[in-house]
């Protein structure tokens, strides 16, 4: 039996959903495209022809193919035909008229009804516009969807019944498989006539003009329905009716039957359309002028714009920042679930010496999660550069940049995430005359190198000379920073970690011993000077042409570069840090064993020194301890320079003679028999 209700039709709005990948295609269209000019979009939605049992209506939603020529519905899909509106300005996004805009779009809408284009695309009934104002700076999308349908339009509801009470169990089986043969935009809108052995479907073009008061009865206005089965309708009803009175005039005032179509699953996921509604609806006059509306309510129920902030979605920085440390995680996740990344992270690492050790050094720094890195160089990059030095261009060349500002803006280019920054930077040297014209110069020079040392946490001491190593592990040691130095021959490296002062007492506990190895403490190992019994001098003066230029096996540097950021990375995963022990062979075969946990890291031992031989492919890990006329790290030489400061550094610069009298080589070299020195005996020799 139909259930008898004379009241009037009530509606429901569709609610909207926006894929984050509808404004990635559009930031596309309007950087490449659309530029500064607001072109309307034409754009398609959709609304699953299946809805979900928890959802009481359908949800309308755009993608990425919203904006194809084409619907492409997969057989799946209501269509939904639309707009985009795009304003430049926030104001004006706020200040366009809302009214006129809706307006305008009923017009186009009816106006299409009239001229009959919606016949052959129902979907146009299913009318909606997007308003929108994209800050691609910021991706922040602004927008307010409209589905737009006439004001105050009053539809009787006579009496509605279930599908399964008007048409037989074969008919509705029988409409249900006809329906899903439709090509999709004619699923929005159709027409279902019965005949005198069930039922037939027609497209609107072919059928609905030969609608008369005589067959009227025979005759369903079906539609896709956006609500529940049993609640109320879609308001796009409200366009569809309009439609059938401007066709089908006679039928104001009169009753006509109106299927709600109304697909769901069954328990062995077939699909039935047996939840269907049929309405007797009276239909009232239709008005020469309408106004319309359908402005979508936002997430706090009022009227108004809604705003979707894809920072983390699109901004290519941020999804470049969130995927680079991927490996870094996989490792924290799989692997090494105790290792601080974070600490990695927030290290800030600067680089002396921007050449063939200082691109590989920053390379894989970045590989590691470092985001703080500086480059101090004094060279520009010439055409030999390129091929060796992993942050350089040939254009770079051409254009003679400076090395270090060239390293940190192509690092950049890498990941744009990283703070970097290069600095020209002459490192004064011992030995290397300055004289009265240059010492303002050299004071200005070694108080920017000062300060780039205190404020850096990680120091990489990778120039091509050796002293050009000496003021910086000066200024390093005397802040007590994490010092990482690395030479190149031409088929060796030496990368070694400096000692670190134990000013405050920190190391902690005594050091287990293991058979066949020694140790020696972070805070007793030697410095790159420690091993030389003469101050660093001028290496530059006489070297030819084709000398000044390190010359080395092409993968050296690399493999150098590698291990020194490894070097680095294990110092800060250790407890101690740099206090961190540092243990060798005592023995030619000491027996295989691990070290203590309390001794290593979670990445496994940390050596002093790494020694490597291209030439056979070999390596070793010898320690030094901290030699107490050390040119460059001993207490008399720091003792010198926090006296006597500025005065004491340009006696060296002058004369790397004032170095031995400092640290009392000079006296120890008239004790030294040299000849006594030079006779070695066989057995100096097994």
């Amino acid at each position: 039996m139909c259930e008898k209700d004379v009241e009037n039709l009530s509606y429901t709005q569709l609610s909207s959903s926006i894929n984050p990948s509808f404004w990635n295609k559009f930031t596309e269209l309007k950087l490449d495209v659309d530029k500064l000019n607001e072109k309307e979009h034409e754009i398609w939605g959709y609304c699953s022809m299946v809805c979900r049992k928890e959802c009481n209506a359908s949800i309308l939603e755009v993608d990425s193919t919203s904006f194809n020529e084409k619907f492409n519905g997969q057989n799946s899909y209501i269509p939904f035909h639309g707009s985009l509106i795009n304003k430049n300005t926030l104001e004006q996004f706020k200040e366009c008229n809302k009214i006129d805009i809706i307006n305008e779009a009923g017009k186009i809408v009816l106006e299409r009804i009239k001229n009959e284009s919606v016949l052959c695309n129902p979907s146009i009934l299913n009318s909606f516009l997007v308003l929108s104002f994209a800050d691609l700076k910021k991706y922040h999308y602004y927008y307010w969807f409209a589905f737009p349908v006439p004001r105050g339009l009053m539809v009787e509801k006579n009496s509605l019944c279930s599908i399964t009470e008007e048409f037989s169990e074969a008919e509705v089986q029988f409409l249900c498989t006809e329906f899903k043969k439709l090509d999709d935009i004619q699923k929005t809108y159709f027409l279902v006539e019965s005949i005198q052995n069930g039922i037939k479907l027609h497209c609107l073009q072919s059928q609905v003009k030969k609608i008369n008061l005589e067959n009227k009865k025979q005759f369903y206005f079906a539609f896709y329905n956006i609500s529940a089965p049993y609640a109320e309708v879609g308001s796009q009803l409200k366009n569809y009716i309009t439609m059938v009175l401007h066709y089908c005039p006679f039928l104001q005032g009169q009753v006509a039957n109106f299927i709600a179509l109304h697909l769901s699953r069954t328990n062995d996921f077939s699909i039935t359309c047996h939840k269907s509604i049929i309405y007797k609806l009276k239909l009232p006059s239709l008005e020469k002028n309408y106004t319309w509306v359908g402005w979508e309510k936002n997430e706090r129920d009022k009227m108004g714009p809604r705003l979707a902030n894809l920072k983390n979605t699109l901004d290519p920085y941020v999804i470049a920042e969130n995927s680079i440390d991927l490996n870094l995680k996989l490792m924290k996740w799989r692997i090494l679930p105790d290792i601080n990344l974070e600490k990695v992270k927030e290290t800030k690492c600067l680089i002396l010496g921007s050449g063939t050790l200082g691109c590989s050094v920053a390379r894989i720094l970045l590989a590691w999660g470092v985001r703080t890195i500086t480059f101090v160089d004094n060279s520009t990059v010439s055409f030999s550069n390129p091929v060796r030095q992993s942050l350089f261009t040939y254009l770079d060349s051409v254009k003679m940049k400076p090395k270090a500002l060239a390293a940190a803006d192509n690092l950049r280019t890498i990941f744009p995430g990283v703070k970097t920054e290069g600095v020209q930077l002459a490192i004064p040297m011992p030995g290397h005359t300055i004289g009265d014209s240059l010492t303002e110069q050299t004071v200005e020079n070694v108080n920017k190198l000062k300060v780039l040392i205190d404020t850096h946490d990680m120091i990489f001491l990778l120039m091509d000379s050796r002293e050009s190593r000496w003021l910086p592990t000066l200024l390093a040691n005397s802040a007590n920073k994490i010092v990482i130095n690395a030479a190149l021959g031409f088929d060796t490296y030496l990368v070694m970690r400096h000692g670190i002062r134990d000013e405050n007492n920190e190391m902690s506990g005594p050091i287990n011993s293991l058979e066949g190895y020694k140790c020696i403490k972070g805070t007793e190992l030697g410095c790159y000077f420690c091993n030389d019994v003469t101050a660093p001098g001028n290496t530059l003066k006489d070297r030819t042409l084709d000398q000044q230029c390190t010359v080395t096996r092409p993968g050296v540097s690399h493999i150098a570069g590698a291990l020194a950021v490894e070097l680095a990375i294990s110092v800060l995963q250790h407890k101690d840090g740099a206090r961190a022990p540092a243990f060798y062979k005592s023995s030619q075969n000491p027996p295989v064993q691990d070290l203590n946990p309390d001794n290593e890291c979670l990445l496994g031992l940390i050596p002093h020194t790494i020694r490597g031989f291209l030439s056979s492919f070999e390596q070793i890990l010898p320690a030094t301890e901290k030699y107490k006329h050390c040119v460059a790290c001993s207490d008399m030489v720091l003792k010198e320079y926090s006296e006597n400061g500025m005065d004491f550094l340009l006696k060296v610069f002058n004369s790397s003679k004032h170095l031995e009298d400092v640290t009392k080589l000079t006296e120890m070299f008239k004790e030294i028999d040299f000849g006594d020195v030079l006779e070695f005996s066989d057995e100096d020799f097994q």
